[in-house]
């Protein structure tokens, strides 16, 4: 049954304005799958005990020693993302505007940590934006996680300062008509009441050929992928970009935009996301690609059994380190190769492979419980086994626009809670509790937690 005094583990809002409406006030058990399912409580129970008796046999659990408050996949949706904030304890809000809140005393004493995802799909890229730098400039500790939509963009805007090369000169024209809206929004924001908005623009046959891959590009691009990419995904690849390179040009037209003014908002967006001094400079700069608290390791999609290989050989501060090399001096290694399918697998036959060999060398290594999106949810937080690991999905689909999408009303509201004293903590607005998993309650006395 519900508890239903649940002050233990849900924030309290009483007493505070412009609180969301819709977040639980009660919690229940946390079980596999995530909902509670009648009659399976006591399989739930086996598989869990099971899979945490093994990791802590290789490793002991240790719990992140503050509180870790994670949100992720806001997808340009700014109201959602405070909202999940606020969800968390963490703020509380000073004001009616989406970047209006202040760091609570839990948000003081605690990390949180955005799980990738920031753009796209939602009403406007660049107010979320705004919103992450305001929880960074109000003084909380962050960890930007990278995503797959946004390092979509930083291969765009990356390309465009390549010498152009079968590996990359496709990568502007790959993000597709999903990047369609935040060139609107950027060229809106600072090209649209310049006075010669066009000056120095070539003309739209040369803008189309700098932005587009070249007419040979099909034919060049299969040997340049061969050392990385399995013969089914190349024709996936290829594919792909038939679609996209059909498509990308009447998107922007249905948009508003020529091909020049394309190619004029693309320097600009280069210049404000690329450049020291523009105003989201500090984005790209922010971001890593996991995290590790404790026995839990934060990323946006998943692992493989060569990103457990990295971690038992090195460490995940070395795969942060990869990430930053390989985006600055090999965006092809990058994209193509093992560190983005941590960004977008879902553990389907076309991704790397997560094996049992592959999860013991994580648990050997201390990581026990993989925390991530990407695989959006619409009856909140959900936790899976993988090939005997623990997955926490943090994914609840906050963006209104993915939310009409799946009948569901507004825009969404949530947070996962990893907490130092042995519980991690599912809120969402689309499930009537909050949702409370305890590991010690699976485990044999016998096993000890490190705190």
């Amino acid at each position: 049954m519900a508890n239903q005094h649940a002050d233990a583990v849900l924030p309290r809002y009483r007493g505070k304005r412009w609180i969301p409406e819709g977040l639980p006030s009660t919690s229940e058990p946390w079980l596999l799958g995530g909902e509670r399912v009648v009659g399976k409580e006591h399989r739930h129970r086996h598989d869990f005990s099971e899979v945490m008796a093994r990791a802590a046999s290789l490793s002991p659990l240790k719990w992140p020693k503050r509180p870790v408050y994670f949100v992720s996949d806001p997808h340009a949706d700014a109201a959602a993302f405070t909202a999940s904030l606020v969800a968390s304890g963490g703020v509380k809000k000073t004001g009616p505007e989406d970047d209006a809140f202040k760091l609570t005393k839990r948000g003081r004493k605690g990390l949180f940590v955005i799980g990738g995802d920031c753009l796209d799909k939602g009403p406007s890229n660049l107010e979320l934006l705004r919103s992450v730098k305001a929880l960074i400039d109000s003084g909380a500790r962050v960890k930007l996680l990278a995503g797959n939509h946004d390092v979509r963009l930083l291969m765009g805007l990356r390309a465009l300062e390549e010498p152009r090369s079968p590996q990359t000169e496709h990568l502007f024209v790959r993000m597709g008509s999903k990047v369609v809206p935040l060139l609107r929004e950027i060229h809106d924001t600072y090209l649209k009441d310049r006075k010669k908005p066009l000056k120095g623009i070539p003309s739209a046959e040369e803008c189309r050929r700098r932005l587009f891959p070249s007419d040979n590009w099909f034919e060049a691009f299969p040997p340049q992928a061969d050392r990385l990419m399995l013969q089914r995904n190349i024709e996936r690849e290829l594919t792909r970009m038939r679609k996209k390179v059909d498509s990308f040009e009447d998107a922007c037209r249905k948009a508003g935009l020529s091909m020049r003014e394309v190619y004029a908002t693309s320097l600009e967006a280069k210049a404000q996301f690329m450049h020291r001094k523009g105003d989201f400079a500090w984005f790209f700069k922010a971001m890593q690609l996991a995290h590790r608290e404790g026995s839990f390791l934060f990323i946006h999609a998943g692992l493989d059994d060569g990103i457990t290989q990295v971690i038992e050989n090195e460490s995940v501060e070395y795969l942060n380190r990869m990430f930053d090399d390989q985006v600055k001096h090999d965006l092809f290694e990058f994209y193509y190769g093992a560190l983005a399918n941590t960004m977008r697998t879902k553990y389907r036959k076309v991704d790397l492979p997560l094996t049992r060999p592959g999860v013991e060398r994580a648990f050997r290594r201390g990581v026990h419980v993989v925390v991530h999106g990407h695989i959006n949810r619409t009856t909140g937080q959900h936790i899976m086994l993988r090939q005997g690991m623990m997955h926490i999905e943090g994914d609840i689909t906050l963006d209104r626009n993915s939310r009409r999408k799946e009948g569901l009303e507004g825009h969404g509201m949530g947070v996962t809670i990893i907490h130092p004293d042995g519980k991690i903590i599912g809120i969402s607005n689309d499930h009537p509790h909050a949702k409370v998993f305890e590991p010690a309650r699976h485990l044999a006395p016998a096993v000890t937690l490190d705190a």
